[in-house]
């Protein structure tokens, strides 16, 4: 069972809108994911040390980052790199299972104390330089799904799993990073549809 759930659809975009989204339309969110990504760095260690002395990340402070993920991955569903939905995401923490794209974190009961140590820097560290390493990939991906969006009206089916693959890689491993599971993220690309809701019942769920 997949433990860090990434989900999204292709949810009949706009060829337009989305020269505007990133730079006009989604700019409220930036300054309230500032606010939360300056703290949420704060929190992580707070919940090391507990787990450290207690062996279970705090709930409320697991709820806080979970959402902070969340919310940060609709404002990338909206825009860049995904651009497959105009509808506007919403201003919460919490799971929005309506919207076109959500994150979900299974909470663990225990957690490893040991591993806390060394989880961030030392373990993680090659995922680390792997996701830096696909950071140019996805760029130059997302423009060319956006410049097919301009030029034929659709996204592609295959760029979007290629997309999400890299997305859920950088997921898992922000996941893994911030210590709220020990299970080692996959090295591989997730292009199936376990953890997404299918584009084409999406569209025909709109179009009937």
């Amino acid at each position: 069972m997949t433990v860090v759930r990434v989900r999204s659809a292709i949810d009949a975009p706009s060829r337009l809108l989305w020269l505007v989204k990133w730079c006009v339309l989604a700019v409220p969110h930036y300054p309230v994911l500032i606010a939360l990504y300056l703290v949420y760095p704060l929190l992580t260690v707070v919940a090391g040390i507990a787990i450290l002395f207690t062996g279970r990340y705090p709930r409320p402070i697991f709820d806080f980052n979970v959402g902070v993920l969340r919310w940060s991955w609709r404002v990338m569903n909206y825009r860049f790199p995904m651009n497959t939905t105009d509808m506007y995401p919403p201003f919460t923490l919490a799971s929005r299972p309506d919207y076109p794209g959500d994150l979900e974190v299974d909470y663990p009961e225990h957690l490893s104390r040991w591993a806390v140590l060394v989880k961030s820097w030392l373990l993680a560290l090659p995922q680390i330089v792997i996701c830096w390493a696909m950071e140019p990939l996805l760029q130059v991906l997302c423009v060319i799904s956006a410049v097919r969006l301009l030029v034929r009206g659709t996204i592609s089916p295959g760029m979007f799993d290629l997309l999400m693959g890299i997305v859920r890689w950088r997921y898992r491993v922000a996941v893994y990073v911030s210590l709220m599971r020990d299970e080692y993220p996959p090295f591989r690309l997730h292009l199936g549809d376990s953890d997404r809701t299918d584009h084409r019942n999406i569209l025909s769920g709109r179009l009937s």
